[in-house]
């Protein structure tokens, strides 16, 4: 067991939420979003609010200007071939506004989210708006 592993933890409910929403999503026909974060007490990640975000604008107006997030996104492309893929990706979301603490929390506990949430891609992204160019980013126009 990782050392992560150990200092960060998921309950049982996050972990079921975090199946059903993966699994709940591969044939969405709109974009899906949860927000994760840190409980900085307990060093428990948990889902932020209750909220499944299917607008990025809507979403990109709930990430915080000072503090990092984790989301996941479905997201429904249709590729060049006309065939329907939908990626699932974490979105590393690191403003460059955020303290050093803040920083070195999120990014210990980065694989963990990766590995928990069974993602297949992760993004790293600074500012909220770069939300808007997402659709170029998981077709391969990064």
């Amino acid at each position: 067991m990782s050392s992560e592993s150990r200092l960060y933890t998921f309950s049982p409910e996050t972990r079921d939420k975090l199946r059903k929403f993966r699994l709940g999503t591969s044939r969405a026909k709109d974009p899906q979003a949860v927000i994760y974060q840190i409980d900085k007490s307990t060093l428990e990640i948990a889902q932020a609010d209750d909220e499944v975000y299917t607008d990025m604008q809507t979403l990109s107006d709930e990430l915080p200007d000072h503090s990092p997030r984790y989301v996941l996104l479905s997201y429904p492309l249709t590729l060049q071939s006309g065939r329907l893929s939908v990626p699932y990706v974490l979105i590393f979301y690191m403003p460059v506004t955020c303290n050093a603490e803040l920083r070195m929390l999120y990014a210990g506990a980065k694989e963990l989210v990766r590995n928990t949430a069974e993602v297949g891609k992760v993004l790293e992204m600074q500012e909220a708006e770069e939300l808007e160019t997402i659709e170029e980013k998981l077709s391969g126009g990064e």
